[in-house]
């Protein structure tokens, strides 16, 4: 793993499944995964849950793409059409990240491109070298 979690009794605590930060260890090379639409082959999926799951994979299979992997993974963006749908795509979320807590935003927006339900975008830090 090229990632360290910060965490500070300074700042409010993570609401969810995520940490307060993280940091690229020295070395790391900088991968950053543009916003991933569900898009499972070549569908839309509209359930959240399973759209959740699917921008995940996708922005997943980038990272290795680029020779890295999930524990790679430090930071997450997740835009979302209904706030209301926190808890469900936390859920998966937790689900494919498990112990490992990438520093997250999630946001409601007016609008996604192909009035899809999320978008996620990602930032890896990879070194071979490490491990």
């Amino acid at each position: 793993m090229s990632v360290e979690f910060i965490t500070t009794h300074k700042a409010p605590a993570a609401i969810g499944p995520y940490s307060q930060g993280t940091r690229g260890l020295k070395g790391a090379d900088v991968v950053l995964v543009s916003g991933q639409l569900p898009i499972k082959d070549g569908e839309l999926v509209n359930d959240v849950k399973e759209a959740t799951q699917t921008s995940l994979d996708n922005v997943l299979a980038i990272v290795e793409a680029a020779g890295g992997k999930l524990t790679d993974i430090a930071r997450v963006g997740v835009f979302v059409k209904n706030i209301g749908d926190f808890d469900a795509i936390n859920e998966v979320y937790t689900n494919f990240f498990g112990d490992h807590k990438p520093a997250r935003a999630l946001v409601e927006v007016a609008k996604l491109p192909k009035d899809a339900v999320i978008e996620i975008e990602a930032t890896a830090l990879i070194n071979d070298s490490l491990e």
